[in-house]
């Protein structure tokens, strides 16, 4: 039988192209199958605004000296229960427990001066960009996520609202819900004392009537506004209000988490048990040594008074979790806009330094080694595993469950999850 020369032609070239094809769909697949991904369900990010010195918290160096300009640590270091990990002597809650710990010591970008722009990178992973409003990594695993259970917000912010924290072109639904008391629930969704439940059902009904009667609409801000409202009317009923009790918990348990930090972050822990997806706990609200952590000048003589406050909360944190067999579901990430370096400035304290400083991680399931990557004798240059945002932030994506690799979309425009960030493979063997 003979065979068209066209269809031969074709013929040839399709078996001439197939295994070129096969080998590409298998490259594709098995970049895909190769994704990490962890177990964790929750995510609890304790934001430090200022700028914390990793020099005098998670990468101590030899001891320096501020009024002989001598360059260094401002502190002692001490042991931890990782062999060869230091921490500074002020952590002496949590390091007893760096075994559920990593303190990444070489996160590093661009931005020195700007701590507006900084701050926004460390919460978008990326530049500021004057066409696109990138959505918040806490968006993004809302967006991707969801709430773990109905009836709660997938993301609760524990601060100051700020477009940094913002869902982006995600849009509303990936937005937060914020709160600045512990002692009492978001502005707006606490019902007055006179308001019953069967008083709040008319209203509800009252309002689904005058909804019924409106025209669809198909703009998708006003779509937006509308799930809002939905999601505050599920928000506002007494279960998940319960949440806000603090009184609930033990004396003993809230003494030990400390101040008013210290209860944002065991408010932290009610919220995902009650299905809280992502909860930034802000450090920035009240300061105890009247700088923050950006520590120019005289701020830096009472630094220790954050360092300690940060050691009490989240070491009680970290016990709390695993006492209730959460840890290993709930993903602890420490972030703040830059370092500082090992120099001291003409007051004594520290100026501002990108080039390398410590964001931490702890529980999430993750492969612990108490510190990954290392910096030079002074914490100024990385020695060797440096970690750019994209990849830190892909290594929270994956540890959530989240696809770092893939594509989100601002209209037709295709924006990637993390900006082609790889995760720390070590943290997932």
């Amino acid at each position: 039988m003979s065979i068209p020369r066209r269809q031969f032609l074709a013929s040839a070239a399709a078996a001439t192209l197939a295994p070129s094809l096969l080998a590409g769909n298998l490259a594709r697949a098995n970049s895909e199958g190769a994704r990490l991904r962890g177990k964790a369900e929750h995510v609890i990010s304790i934001w430090l605004g200022g700028g914390m010195g990793q020099i005098d918290t998670f990468d101590p160096k030899r001891r320096g000296d501020p009024k002989k300009k001598v360059a260094g640590s401002y502190y002692d270091s001490i042991p931890t229960a990782v062999d060869g990990v230091r921490l500074c002597e002020h952590f002496s809650k949590l390091a007893p427990l760096m075994d559920r710990v990593t303190a990444v010591r070489t996160v590093n970008h661009a931005v020195i001066d700007e701590h507006a722009a900084a701050t926004n990178w460390m919460h978008v992973g990326r530049p500021v960009s004057g066409t696109v409003m990138y959505p918040s990594f806490g968006s993004i695993i809302a967006h991707e996520r969801g709430a773990a259970v109905d009836g709660a917000p997938p993301y609760v912010l524990i601060g100051y609202p700020n477009v940094t924290r913002g869902p982006g072109f995600l849009g509303a639904k990936a937005g937060y819900l914020y709160l600045t008391d512990t002692g009492r629930g978001p502005a707006g969704l606490s019902r007055p004392e006179t308001v019953s439940d069967a008083r709040a059902a008319r209203r509800e009904q009252f309002f689904a009537s005058l909804r019924a009667e409106q025209p669809k609409v198909e703009d998708k801000r006003l779509l937006d506004y509308d799930a809002a409202i939905d999601q505050s009317l599920k928000l506002s009923g007494p279960e998940f209000m319960r949440s806000f009790n603090l009184h609930e918990e033990k004396g003993s348990l809230r003494d030990g988490y400390g101040g008013e930090f210290g209860q944002r972050c065991l408010l932290a822990r009610r919220l995902c048990e009650r299905g809280v997806r992502f909860i930034e706990v802000s450090h920035n609200l009240n300061f105890l040594n009247g700088a923050g952590w950006d520590v120019h000048n005289g701020g830096i003589v009472d630094q220790h008074k954050l360092i300690q406050e940060l050691d009490q909360a989240m070491a009680a944190l970290i016990r709390d979790l695993e006492a209730r067999k959460m840890l290993d579901k709930t993903l602890i990430v420490v972030t703040t806009e830059f370092g500082r370096p090992p120099e001291f400035d003409g007051g004594g304290g520290r100026g501002h330094q990108g080039s390398a400083f410590s964001c931490v991680l702890a529980g999430g399931g993750l492969k612990h080694s108490g510190a990954y990557g290392v910096t030079d004798e002074l914490s100024k240059k990385i020695v060797s595993d440096p970690v750019s945002v994209p990849d830190f932030f892909a290594t929270i994506h994956a540890a959530v469950g989240v696809d770092y690799a893939k594509n989100l979309y601002d209209g037709d425009r295709p924006v990637p999850v993390t900006d082609g960030g790889k995760p720390i493979a070590a943290l997932f063997a």
